[in-house]
């Protein structure tokens, strides 16, 4: 059985800078900032759902199982299944495959399917030493056996590792993610004034999205508990320019590496949803489509070169289809790094991988760079990493309709070696 399921309804909070402090928003208040809006609108009751599925990274102590405290918040009802996927930055478009995956099978038809991420409430993480020290002193049952463990206190003990750093690294390679952008830009000679090029016009297109209200009615305002506005990303940077980006040190890879922070993906805290409906939920409730969800596929790969994934994702999904990289005339790949989108396009042109890796045989078609994130993405509007694969499939879906489009994909590469692809038609 096998059911179509479209994309009827979708919103994200402002993407919001982490500033080496924790944010206003834990993940749960990001997904009821953008979710409450988004069922407040709907023609049917929050409790009419199937489903809640979300993505989620960097979960927090205190909101175990995200999905089911923002279901809970969001007024969804006690008895609405919510559970929470992880697959590092593809965590927001596989609950979308998830939710896409039970109503085509018949098994539900409607799902609130998204992501939500707080990078800035990554914990601090204690040392094993330190961890050990404490351990032990909480052990000690006595003034003697406390006494002797405390005299084995270091300083250093109070100088806990940033988790997010260790996060950021793969544990298979030791590689940060940063470092595998630049084991690409040195494969397919990428240079560093190309990356910074790539990144101002990345940052521009945001800045003009934002400029003529292209946002509008996907990026709901988000309010802290202060009473601070934010209504649009922060990190987005009209003014960008090669030349200021130039002046900017390699941040992981000094003094000759071509990826830096300004054409990187931000950190970033920030949600999206998505209301994925079936034909029958569509009907009953008078339910007006964005887009129809067709397939999606995933890949995995040496962790090494883990920005490649979009290429060997959508490769496969496109040969399930007939179809090349021409026949899609508008794209969305999150932007890790510059470096690292400029590499899965240069792969997609180079013979010796189309052949040795892809396994294809003469030309694959090529990616207008005009339909390619026309709209700027994770460089200016950053990247909250379990909220970013629900993002780019959200605002694909409303890039087709407002430039009139066919159909697009959305991909993305994934820390550890994995890539996902969706491919989305016009309804």
């Amino acid at each position: 059985m096998s059911r179509p399921v479209y994309i009827v309804d979708g919103a994200r909070t402002p993407f919001i800078k982490a500033r080496g402090r924790p944010g206003p928003f834990t993940p749960v208040d990001l997904a009821v900032q953008c979710g409450r809006p988004l069922l407040l609108r709907q023609p049917f009751a929050p409790t009419a759902f199937d489903q809640v599925i979300l993505g989620c990274v960097n979960v927090v102590a205190d909101e175990m199982n995200p999905a089911r405290v923002a279901a809970l918040r969001l007024g969804m009802g006690e008895a609405m299944v919510a559970f929470t996927v992880q697959i590092n930055c593809g965590s927001g478009m596989q609950s979308i495959d998830t939710a896409f995956r039970y109503i085509q099978q018949g098994t539900a038809d409607l799902i609130l399917a998204g992501g939500a991420e707080s990078l800035s409430h990554a914990p601090l993480v204690l040392s094993h030493d330190a961890t050990e020290w404490f351990a032990e002193l909480n052990g000690a049952r006595n003034p003697v056996a406390r006494a002797k463990a405390a005299m084995g206190f270091r300083p250093d003990f109070l100088s806990p590792v940033i988790g997010l750093e260790r996060g950021l690294t793969d544990p298979i390679t030791d590689l940060n993610m940063g470092q595998t952008a630049e084991i690409l830009a040195q494969m397919f000679d990428i240079s560093r004034h190309d990356a910074d090029v790539y990144a101002s016009e990345s940052q521009l297109r945001s800045a003009r999205a934002q400029q003529e209200g292209w946002f509008k009615g996907e990026l709901e305002p988000a309010f802290a508990r202060d009473g601070e506005l934010y209504d649009r990303d922060d990190g987005v940077r009209p003014d960008s320019s090669p030349d200021k980006l130039a002046k900017l040190k390699p941040a992981f890879e000094p003094p000759f590496g071509k990826v830096t922070a300004g054409n990187s993906s931000q950190i970033t805290d920030g949600a999206t949803w998505v209301v994925l409906a079936s034909e029958a939920a569509v009907k009953e409730h008078g339910l007006e489509p964005l887009a129809e969800i067709v397939d999606s596929r995933w890949a995995a790969l040496d962790p090494k070169i883990m920005g490649l994934g979009p290429v060997m994702s959508a490769t496969e999904l496109l040969r399930a289809h007939d179809m090349t990289l021409s026949d899609v005339p508008i794209w969305e790949i999150n932007e890790a790094f510059a470096a690292q989108v400029l590499a899965c396009l240069a792969a997609w042109q180079d013979d010796g991988f189309r052949r040795q890796v892809l396994g294809l045989e003469g030309d694959f078609g090529q990616i207008d760079r005009e339909r390619l994130n026309v709209d700027g993405g994770a460089i200016g509007m950053g990247h909250p990493v379990g909220a970013s694969g629900a993002r780019i499939v959200l605002h694909l879906a409303n890039a087709m309709k407002r430039l009139s489009q066919p159909r697009g994909v959305a991909t993305e590469c994934i820390g550890g070696g994995q890539g996902g692809a969706m491919l989305i038609q016009a309804v």
